[in-house]
This record gives C-alpha cells, structure tokens and sequence, in this order.
C-alpha cells in the first residue's frame, strides 16, 4: 500500500504546512494556562505556622502584629486569586454532523492539529461538542447555543450547512469551517485569500474533482454510458456538484441521470430503482451524510452488482471499489491548527482559506475480482492506495 502525504496550501500557491521542511507562519500571543487555584497565605509565627505570639496568647486571640501581618497577606493574596477565578479554559465549541463514536479517527485528528498548535482538551482547552447525528435542521440550534456558552471559536467541519448556519448567527466568533464547496459562492468568506470576515478554515473543494473523478472511472470503464449520479439535496452545494458533472459527462459523451436521497430509506429505494435502470456504474455524491451510510452504499452496490465511485478512500477501505479525492482526516487536522491559531490571536480575516494540493485514488483488488473487473495497469500505477 502507497501512500501520498497531502499538503494544503493557501490559494495564492504559498507552501504553508506541518509536515516535512514546511512549516506554519510564527504564531502571535500563547495558549492560556490552566487555573492554579492558589491558596492564601498563613501567618508564620515563632512557634511555627498559624502559631500567635505569647502576648496574643495571654489575652486569648492573635497579636494586634501578627494580625496586620496576616490580614495584610491575605489581602495581597486576595486580588490574585480574584484573578485566576476570573481566567477560565478557554472553550470552543464544535458542531459534528454525524455522532462521537461515528467521528472518531475525524476528531482524533481535529485534536491532533489542536495539539500541533499547543492546546490539549482538558488541560489548557475545553469542547463543547454538539452532534447532529445527522440531522441537519439542527445546525442553527447548535449555533445559537454555543453563541450563548460565548465560546472563543465555533468549529463546523465536515458541512457546509454547519458553517453557514453559525455564520448566520454571528458575525463576531470566529468560526473554522471543512467544506467540499466553495466557500465565496457559499457566502462564508469574501475571497480564498483574505477571508475579510469572521470565518475561515479549509476548503476541501470536492466540487472541483468531480470532472477528475468522472475520467477515471471513465478510464476503468471505456464504455460506459450510462452514469446514474447519487445526491443528497440537503447538502448546501448539490447544484454545484451537478452542474460540474454535467459539464464533464458531457465532454466525454456520457449520459446521467439523477438520484436523490437524504434518508437510509431514500438509498433504498433508490437502489431498487436502480435494480430496474441497470445504469452501467454509479457516481456517489461527495456529501457527509453519504459519508455516514457509506456501509450501507458498500453492501447495496455489492447486492446489485453496480459498480460505483466515492469521494473519499473510507469507502474503499470499506469493501468500496474506487475512490478519488482528498484527504479528509489531514482537512480536519488542518481546522485543529487553525482554531489554535486563532486561539493565539491570529484573526480569521488574516488566515488565507486552504486547499488542498494532492489527491488520493484508492482501488480495492478484492472488491474489482468480484465483479470481474481487470484494473488497468495504467490506473493501478497511479493508485495511492490498494487495498489487495
């Protein structure tokens, strides 16, 4: 197995990174430190601590000395406590699109990059997590309730739906987005590289792979025509994947048909539809809900026998045939460095959008057997992963 290390780099072409001899620009400011919870001092007299002097002893109380003294202490010490009360973690808050356990490796490396920029959840950073399992109605809530928690950053990897609703809630936040659109038509941020707002983050751009990823499926099926195209039309930034398919099935005289679906129950259906059309392959939509019933699409397309193509190399490793795209655990490392910047002082308006520079093709062997494909030499060889 082959593996290709991806870089994001600003849209300006600037090699900025975390790997190799490429490194982030110097941060401004530090991490806050956790609360030390001081205690107030004791009056240390002759006879040891919290001892009084033998006259104060006489007359059953503490010297009018010792009293200033420890009065005074106390008082010194009052004022710095006062202050270690008053700087708590900061927080931040992250709205997942699916639930903690199907998000792990994602979050794993989200606090990956929190920790390349020097924050470690529960010693000098606290998570407010909110999970939509799913759902994507209940991203305004989300929002809205971390905007009352005043959370120093909202975090909205994974879907544009997430970023948008917190941008719709605050324009004051800084907020780290993942999209697979385009941030500017998405309205999150003025240009790629200077954002100009509250908002910046990755732009994953799977949009503008589609075409690429319709030619090597064309490549390992020369004489497919017949492309059905699954969507989900929940997902902010659908139209633009269907119009950039369009325009590339066009160029290589192919013809589509459109499926939609934002429910399990929609992919069934769909796939009994598609049981009857028999269309010579699938294209599987690069959406976050696809993401999460990716074994269901894995285990229908195996069912059928349609032969299909994913966003991302989870579905490949998942009994998936192919896949091309970038890589999504490094994008969320990616929002981890930047919400560590930002909680250093860097403003958002001045962190340039990133994007990706390579891609990922993933082939499963075992997958391509069972339905009797022979993968061509030529496609093996530029493979990134095989899975064998």
């Amino acid at each position: 197995m082959r593996r290709r290390n991806d870089l994001l780099l600003p849209a300006c072409g600037e090699k900025v990174g975390m790997r190799g001899p490429f490194r982030w620009a110097q941060n401004r400011g530090s991490a806050p430190s956790p609360d030390p919870h001081p205690s107030l001092p004791r009056k240390r007299g002759r006879e040891g601590w919290g001892a009084t002097s033998p006259r104060a002893a006489g007359r059953g109380g503490v010297g009018r000395r010792d009293f200033i003294a420890l009065v005074g202490g106390a008082a010194a010490a009052w004022p710095l406590a006062a202050r270690a009360q008053q700087t708590p973690l900061p927080v931040i808050g992250f709205i997942g699109i699916t639930t903690v356990n199907e998000s792990l490796n994602r979050t794993a490396a989200f606090h990956k990059g929190l920790e390349e920029a020097g924050f470690i959840e529960g010693k000098n950073l606290l998570i407010e997590y909110r999970w939509a399992e799913g759902h994507y109605d209940r991203f305004p809530k989300f929002a809205a309730d971390l905007i009352e928690l005043s959370v120093a950053v909202i975090v909205a990897p994974g879907a544009a739906n997430a970023a948008v609703a917190a941008k719709a809630a605050t324009t004051t936040i800084p907020i780290v987005f993942a999209v697979g659109a385009d941030p500017v038509a998405l309205g999150l941020v003025a240009s790629l590289n200077r954002p100009g707002g509250n908002a910046t983050g990755i732009a994953i751009l799977v949009t503008d792979v589609v075409g690429k990823r319709l030619g090597i499926l064309h490549e390992l099926l020369p004489t497919a025509k017949r492309i059905a195209v699954l969507v989900n039309p929940s997902e902010l930034g659908t139209e633009m994947v269907k119009r950039e398919i369009d325009a590339a099935a066009a160029a290589m005289r192919m013809q589509t048909e459109v499926f939609d679906a934002s429910s399990s129950q929609d992919i069934n259906d769909v796939f009994a539809t598609l049981e009857r059309a028999r269309p010579d392959a699938l294209f599987v939509g690069p959406d976050a809900f696809f993401n999460r019933r990716q074994t269901q699409l894995v285990v229908l397309t195996a069912r059928h026998g349609i032969v299909a193509t994913y966003s991302n190399r989870d579905y490949v490793e998942a009994g998936g045939l192919m896949s091309y795209g970038p890589d999504i655990n490094d994008a969320y490392r990616q929002v981890g460095v930047y919400t560590g910047r930002i909680l250093k002082g860097a403003k958002p308006a001045d962190l340039p959008v990133l994007q990706p520079t390579a891609f990922e093709l993933a082939i499963n062997l075992q997958t391509a057997k069972a339905f009797g494909i022979e993968i061509p030499a030529t496609l093996l060889a530029r493979a990134d992963a095989v899975i064998e």
